[in-house]
């Protein structure tokens, strides 16, 4: 039994394979997401840009999306986040992190995707950056001469803030 790429624990052929083959659409906008990075793994560009809504098609994206899904090392997708995109909504947000690996470097693709609903199917119409999250520090600020929090009767700067 092979799992799906997508990282939902399915196997393929109940999870993505259905929609990849034409046999049945994805029925959220999550699904989409899913069945999309699965294509990605696959190199099915024409999957990817039958399920690209019409209005963000360009003639290059076929060449990009080939060289993209070819060139990298497909590793794992985590959603983070959705939106509605639920079987009844006609729009949805979902974030997600892809990682992959492309010329021996790892990395990792973070946005939130766009999804619009038209004719009862789900399309990918577009995509933002998330904004960066505001770090809160839990507990005091240590200062580089005040002695280390660790007991070691150094100060910080020569000890845990080396």
């Amino acid at each position: 039994m092979e799992l799906c790429p997508c990282g939902s624990a399915k196997p393929f052929s109940e999870c993505c394979e259905p929609f990849l083959n034409g046999s049945s659409k994805a029925p959220t906008a999550e699904a989409l997401l899913r069945s999309r990075y699965t294509a990605y793994t696959r190199s099915a560009v024409d999957y990817i840009l039958q399920t690209t809504h019409r209005a963000q098609r360009r003639p290059e994206d076929q060449k990009t999306v080939r060289r993209w899904a070819q060139d990298a090392e497909w590793q794992g997708l985590e959603v983070l986040d959705r939106q509605d995109g639920g079987a009844d909504d006609r729009q949805g947000f979902v974030e997600f992190i892809a990682t992959y690996t492309e010329k021996g470097e790892k990395k990792e693709h973070h946005e939130i995707a766009e999804f619009r609903k038209e004719n009862d199917t789900w399309f990918f119409y577009d995509a933002k950056a998330p904004k960066p999250k505001q770090v809160v520090r839990q507990g005091p600020k240590i200062g580089r001469n005040a002695p280390c929090p660790c007991g070691s009767g150094k100060k910080f700067k020569k000890c845990c803030g080396l």
